[in-house]
């Protein structure tokens, strides 16, 4: 089995996991070993499906005020969150290769392994969601229509971007490409950064 084929198992088991309480309070039981990878892996996409109900539910015209900013700011507590597992399963591939000899000629890619995977992990999601609606009782037939050429675009584009995943893991196995990560550091998370926090007296 293929790492995307593995991961796409572990993001859709995560994914169904998730919405039997569909609620963005819901706890998250890891089936996995922690701190092994199917760990890091199941729980990246559990963040990312408690985020994705998060983003509908701030975007709710009705919603209070108060109640919007505290879904804001735990939208911006979930990023931070899914930006340092992303940072944690990257740090996982650097030691899986660190004995790799690169090549002369080898060359960066634009982004790393777990961005592809973070990317995947949502794209998991958005078929998840758009069966939904292919299926809903109450949608027209038009709508259904729509969302199945939709669907069936995310159903292509997950096929395209396990093949270069897969491709890219394979290049950096054999020294034809590296890996170099960059820590995210975001700014507005951080007092120090922040012109908001360190001004506010």
């Amino acid at each position: 089995m293929s790492f995307s084929e593995k991961s796409c198992l572990l993001f859709e088991q995560a994914t169904k996991a998730y919405h039997i309480t569909d609620h963005i309070d819901a706890t998250v039981r890891n089936p996995y070993e922690v701190k092994s990878i199917e760990f890091y892996l199941y729980l990246k996409n559990w963040i990312d499906a408690v985020q994705w109900h998060m983003e509908d539910i701030i975007r709710n015209p009705m919603i209070e005020p108060v109640e919007g900013l505290v879904i804001k700011r735990r939208i911006d507590k979930s990023n931070q969150d899914r930006t340092d597992l992303v940072e944690l399963i990257d740090s996982f591939f650097l030691d899986q290769y660190k004995d790799v000899e690169v090549l002369p000629n080898a060359t960066i890619n634009t982004e790393s392994p777990a961005w592809a995977i973070d990317r995947l992990s949502i794209l998991i999601l958005k078929i998840y969601h758009m069966q939904q609606e292919v299926g809903r009782a109450d949608a027209t037939p038009e709508h259904k229509e729509k969302c199945e050429e939709k669907l069936r675009i995310l159903l292509e584009q997950k096929k395209d971007l396990c093949t270069a995943l897969d491709q890219l893991l394979a290049d950096i196995g054999a020294g034809r490409k590296y890996m170099k990560v960059y820590k995210q550091m975001k700014m507005y998370n951080d007092p120090a950064l922040n012109p908001v926090l360190y001004g506010k007296k």
